[in-house]
């Protein structure tokens, strides 16, 4: 049956791995862009940019997070308590990274993009982005950790 952990643990990894590039393209690039641009510029870029990504993204994310819950289930079930502890500490990690998200990067994400498609200019809109930039270390790190720590799963099974 590590089987089951083997296959859940590599399609998890797979699907984190898309969301870790779009925060590191964030970090290494995005910044830098960004902060070159007008504010016009920067909120129709941003925000439709976030128009786009938080209706795509859920699509990779959510089966990455059931496929993260699935593994550590099964390697509870069929491998060891060492693998189900790295893949459980792997899913508390991405759970955290949802809540950061969820309460921090989301409602700016909202405002944004609903300066973007008003065609608006928020006073704040430089203070929204640095706040949503700031996220980005944290977020790189425990999708990053997660994803180091189902790779480890699969290599203990």
């Amino acid at each position: 049956m590590t089987v089951i952990i083997a296959i859940t643990g590599a399609l998890a990894i797979l699907g984190l791995a898309v969301i870790f590039g779009a925060d590191v393209v964030g970090v290494l690039v995005q910044r830098s862009v960004y902060a070159d641009l007008d504010d016009r510029t920067l909120v129709q870029v941003v925000g439709r940019g976030h128009y786009y990504a938080d209706r795509r993204m859920p699509a990779i994310g959510i089966p990455a997070t059931i496929l993260t819950a699935l593994t550590a289930a099964a390697a509870f079930l069929w491998g060891s308590l060492l693998t189900g502890i790295l893949s459980s500490v792997g899913l508390v990690l991405l759970v955290t990274w949802l809540l950061v998200y969820a309460r921090f990067a989301k409602p700016i994400n909202t405002a944004l993009t609903a300066a973007a498609l008003a065609d608006e200019v928020p006073a704040d809109a430089r203070a929204l982005q640095a706040r949503w930039e700031a996220l980005l270390p944290l977020r790189v790190t425990l999708i990053g950790v997660t994803i180091a720590l189902l790779a480890a799963t699969l290599a203990l099974i």
